[in-house]
Order: C-alpha cells, then sequence, then structure tokens
C-alpha cells in the first residue's frame, strides 16, 4: 500500500502535536543514522508509540528521513518533525509495536544502565 506525502504529513503532525500516544522520559543510548549521513551514538529522551526525541548536536530538518537504532532492536525508520537546541524531535514511520515499547521501558531505568548488564 502506497502511502501519499499528504497522509505522512498529517501523521507526522498527529504524532508530534497531537501526542497520540504519551511520551515516556527516559534516558537510552542509541543511534541515530539520517539519510545520507553516517550514523552517531545519541540519547532517547523520550520515547512513545509514535515517535521520540533524542540529542542532536547537528540540526535536522523536519521531513529528513533518519533510522533510530535502540540496543537490541533493529533499526526503526522515522522522519525529523522538529530540531530546536541540539534536540531532535521524530516520528516513527510505523507505530512502535506497544510490546517492544513495555520491553525497552521496563529494560530501561532512567539513568541510562542496562539492568541486564
Amino acid at each position: 500500500m502506497m502511502t501519499t506525502q499528504g497522509s505522512q504529513d498529517r501523521y507526522a503532525i498527529a504524532a508530534q502535536e497531537d501526542r497520540s500516544a504519551p511520551r515516556t522520559k527516559i534516558t537510552i543510548p542509541a543511534q541515530l543514522r539520517p539519510s545520507g549521513s553516517k550514523g552517531y551514538q545519541t540519547v532517547v529522551k523520550d520515547l512513545s508509540l509514535s515517535g521520540f526525541s533524542a540529542m542532536a548536536i547537528n540540526r535536522l530538518h523536519p521531513g529528513t528521513l533518519c533510522w533510530l537504532t535502540l540496543p537490541g532492536l533493529q533499526s526503526m525508520q522515522a522522519q525529523v518533525v522538529w530540531w530546536e537546541n541540539g534536540l531532535v524531535g521524530c516520528a516513527f514511520n510505523e507505530l512502535l509495536s506497544p510490546i517492544i515499547h513495555d520491553n525497552v521501558l521496563a529494560r530501561w531505568r532512567g539513568d541510562g544502565t542496562y539492568p541486564g548488564a
């Protein structure tokens, strides 16, 4: 099924403005790779079923595709919604599975340490 740019825009707006899923403040080391760039280490600051915010020193422009890789998970494609003062907000292209979301939150205590390590 193909989606139009308009529906992608509506999804991104809903994910950011309506906060269609509650965001949980958390600290998770991760990798972020903007389209056409090398990936770099980042810290995810909040996470929801529809998106995340993470540290991004270099400006990322709205609409930029990127891939977020959390420890132990496959890369997830997202689209930049906003960037401000070194923090980027992105909407996942596909909603995060509630099971994966809950497992990630259960693993990370919010201090950047992985309890199983």
